[in-house]
């Protein structure tokens, strides 16, 4: 088996030299997604006291169509970093090794959601707005072979994100009906 710290590290070593490495999933007991989150949370221990500041999460694998792709049966989800918002920016090419872009709604937040038992009520009332958002998503393992252990330990392939420049109240958009297109 395969140490916490130690793939943490394997996956921080990617963001530096660019390489890939093989997925992780081998290394841990089969789906096991505590461990990844473990592993994800190491490396966001680390970026923090490295002085990075987060600034919002992210859900993946929301679809069901992707799901089945990647032969998971459950979202997952990563952190947002303030350095990966790319908005009024350009995204430097440089930083990423295999990028996919998706279109998405993001929800920002007006207040934090700290209670365990969130109703729908409570997170319905804790949103801002939403706005279009690009999401430029990234793995650090190679070809994009990747389970569910191996997207959630990679902080659920994040690399950066464009907010869109006009922010909607939810009481003035059709959450259900609207679409997007990329």
């Amino acid at each position: 088996m395969t140490s916490v710290d130690e793939t943490a590290a394997r996956l921080r070593a990617c963001y530096d030299t660019g390489d890939t490495i093989p997925p992780i999933r081998d290394g841990f007991a089969e789906g096991d997604t505590d461990t990844a989150y473990a592993i994800q949370e190491a490396n966001t221990r680390f970026w923090v006291d490295q002085g990075r500041r987060l600034c919002g999460r992210k859900v993946g694998l929301t679809s069901k169509v992707v799901q089945q792709q990647l032969g998971v049966d459950q979202p997952d989800y990563g952190m947002l970093f303030a350095d990966t918002d790319m908005s009024g920016g350009e995204i430097d090419s440089s930083r990423l090794i295999q990028p996919r872009m998706e279109a998405e709604v993001a929800f920002v937040l007006g207040k934090d959601l700290t209670d365990p038992q969130l109703t729908l009520a409570d997170v319905l009332s804790a949103v801002d707005y939403a706005v279009a958002a690009l999401e430029v998503v990234d793995s650090r393992i190679a070809d994009w072979q990747i389970g569910i252990v191996d997207t959630i330990a990679d902080n659920g392939s994040s690399a950066m994100f464009v907010l869109g420049p006009e922010p909607c109240r939810l009481t003035d958009v059709d959450l259900l009906g609207c679409g997007m297109t990329l």
